[in-house]
C-alpha cells in the first residue's frame, strides 16, 4: 500500500472526512498535507510509510485488545456495551457494577459465553469474541461508571453516557411553535448610562422593552470570556473561554459593592473620570481599550472593599461567594489562574499574548512553578473570581426577569465555535485539544492569531460537562446562572 493509501486509512480510522462540500454545493477532497497535518495534530506519527502502517495496525485491532472502550455513549431504553474477551476467559462468571453519578449503584453477574456474540477476530493466533452485555432499562440520564470484575477484582472500567432521547425544548417552541423577537450584538448597545459598551443592565432594560412587544426571544453575541489584558482582543468568536463571561459587561454601578464603597463613587464623581466617560458614550466605534481603563481600576477598588468588609468579616455575602467558588470548582480556580499568570508575564513583557509564550514550566496547569505561583498570588486569582461571580449574578438576574415576563424563551445566547489557543481554556485543557490545528469558514479563510493557532483549535471533545452557552437561557430554580447548565 502506498503512502497516500496508507494516510487515506488511517484517516479514515480517525474520523478525518475524505471529501468536504462547501457552501457553493462543490465537493472537495481532503488533500494528502491536511490528513497529515490532522493526524500529527492528533497524536500520530505520520513521519514514514512504515510508522503509518504502524499506526493503521494498532487503531484496528485497538477495540479487540481492550475488554470495555473507555466512553459509551447509550440512547437506547434498553442499553448494552460491546465486551471484548480471549475464549480462555469467556466461560467464566464475571459480574458488572454500574456506579451511577447520582450516587448509588447497580450489579449483576454474567457468563459471556451466554451472551449475544457480535463478531470475532484472531489476533496472533488469539481468538477474541465481541459479546453484547444488555443491562438494565430505564437507566437515569447521567454520567456512570461501568465496571467489570472478576473474582471480585476490577478488570476493566467504561465512562457510561446515558443520554436522554431530545434536548430541552421550551414549551413555546414545540410542536412547530413559532416565536419572534430581536438578535443584538450587545457591545454595540449605547445608553446614557453605560460606560461605553452595552452591559448586563442595558441587556436586562432591552429584555423588558421587547418582552411588552410580545417578543419571546432575545439573541445576543456571544458574551465569552477574553482577555482582560488586552481588551482589543475583542472578537467574541475567539474567546479565551467558553465556561466563563466577558466582565465588560459587568454593569459596575449595578454592584452593590459600589454603593457601599463611598471611594469608588467619589471616583465617579470627579471631573477627569466623567470627561473620560462621556469621550466613551459617544465615540463612533467601541474603545474597547478606554472602556477595561475604566472599569478595571474601579472593579479594584470594589473587591477590595469586599474583600475588606465581606471577606475579612465572613459576612452573608462572604458566605454568597464562596458558594459561587464552590459550585464552580477547578473550572473557575483555572480560568482565574490563568488570568492572574497571563497578567503577570504581561506586565512583565507586553509581547507575551497567552500561555504557549509563558515560560515553559508554567505552560502546566500542574506544575510545581504553578502552584508556587498561586500560593503567592492567592489575592488576585479570588479578584478574578470575584469578577466572574458579579457577572454571574448579573447574567442570573435577566434570566429570573425573563420568567417574570414570561418569555416563551427568553434569552438566546451565542456559542463560539472554539476558543483561542493561547487562552484560558486550552490551558487548563490541553489534552482535550488539537493544540496547533485551525479551522475557518470556509476552510483557509480563518484569520491567523500571534500564536499560529487560527481563531480556534479544532475540539477533540468536552473539555467539562458543563457548557456556557445552553442557548435556551431560561433561570432555573436548579441553577440561575443564564446559559449555564446545571452542574
Amino acid at each position: 500500500m502506498n503512502e497516500s493509501k496508507l494516510l487515506a486509512r488511517l484517516s479514515e480510522l480517525a474520523g478525518i472526512l475524505p471529501a468536504y462540500i462547501d457552501n457553493w454545493q462543490q465537493q472537495h477532497a481532503t488533500p494528502p498535507a491536511t490528513q497529515r497535518m490532522l493526524l500529527a495534530a492528533m497524536g500520530f506519527d505520520v513521519s514514514s510509510p512504515e510508522k503509518l502502517a504502524a499506526a493503521i495496525d494498532e487503531r484496528e485491532q485497538r477495540s479487540w485488545l481492550r475488554l470495555l472502550e473507555p466512553v459509551v455513549v447509550i440512547r437506547a431504553t434498553t442499553p448494552w456495551v460491546r465486551i471484548v474477551m480471549q475464549d480462555g476467559v469467556a466461560d467464566e462468571e464475571w459480574q458488572w457494577r454500574l456506579d451511577l453519578e447520582e450516587g448509588g449503584s447497580l450489579h449483576g453477574q454474567f457468563y459471556p459465553k451466554t451472551l449475544a456474540k457480535i463478531e470475532t477476530k484472531k489476533i496472533q493466533g488469539t481468538t477474541h469474541t465481541a459479546w453484547q452485555l444488555t443491562l438494565p432499562e430505564h437507566i437515569a440520564p447521567g454520567y456512570h461508571r461501568l465496571i467489570l470484575l472478576r473474582a471480585g477484582q476490577v478488570y476493566a472500567e467504561q465512562v457510561f453516557i446515558v443520554a436522554p432521547a431530545a434536548c430541552y425544548q421550551p414549551e413555546a417552541v414545540a410542536n412547530s411553535g413559532r416565536i419572534w423577537g430581536p438578535a443584538v450584538q450587545l457591545y454595540a448597545v449605547r445608553s446614557e448610562r453605560n460606560w461605553g459598551i452595552g452591559d448586563f443592565s442595558d441587556l436586562r432594560l432591552l429584555l423588558e422593552q421587547w418582552a411588552a412587544q410580545g417578543a419571546d426571544i432575545i439573541g445576543i453575541n456571544p458574551i465569552h470570556a477574553l482577555f482582560p489584558h488586552n481588551p482589543e482582543h475583542a472578537s467574541p468568536y475567539s474567546p479565551s473561554s467558553r465556561l466563563f463571561f466577558n466582565i465588560l459587561y459587568i454593569d459596575i454601578e449595578a454592584i452593590t459593592d459600589f454603593h457601599e464603597c463611598d471611594a469608588a463613587r467619589a471616583t465617579l464623581r470627579t471631573p477627569e473620570f466623567q470627561m473620560r466617560l462621556e469621550g466613551l458614550r459617544t465615540t463612533e466605534m467601541v474603545d474597547y481599550a478606554g472602556v477595561a481603563g475604566l472599569k478595571l481600576p474601579v472593579l479594584e477598588m470594589l473587591y477590595q472593599h469586599f474583600s475588606e468588609r465581606h471577606l475579612a468579616k465572613d459576612s452573608e455575602r462572604a458566605a454568597a461567594f464562596r458558594a459561587f467558588q464552590a459550585r464552580e470548582g477547578e473550572r473557575l480556580y483555572r480560568h482565574t489562574l490563568f488570568e492572574a499568570l497571563q497578567e503577570h508575564f504581561h506586565n512583565q513583557d507586553p509581547n507575551v499574548w497567552g500561555w504557549p509564550v509563558w515560560p515553559e514550566p508554567y505552560r502546566h496547569p500542574d506544575s510545581a512553578e504553578v502552584r508556587a505561583f498561586e500560593a503567592a498570588r492567592q489575592d488576585r486569582i479570588t479578584f478574578f473570581a470575584y469578577l466572574q461571580w458579579q457577572a454571574d449574578l448579573q447574567l442570573a438576574a435577566i434570566g429570573w426577569r425573563s420568567l417574570e415576563l414570561g418569555l416563551g424563551v427568553g434569552l438566546y445566547l451565542d456559542l463560539a465555535i472554539s476558543v483561542d489557543g493561547g487562552g484560558a481554556e486550552a490551558w487548563a485543557n490541553q489534552a482535550l485539544y488539537a493544540i496547533g490545528v485551525g479551522v475557518g469558514a470556509p476552510p483557509g479563510t480563518q484569520q491567523s492569531t500571534r500564536s499560529g493557532l487560527g481563531t480556534a483549535a479544532i475540539r477533540a471533545r468536552s473539555s467539562t460537562r458543563s457548557s456556557l452557552c445552553t442557548l435556551y437561557c431560561h433561570a432555573s430554580a436548579q441553577h440561575a446562572a443564564c446559559g449555564r447548565a446545571a452542574s
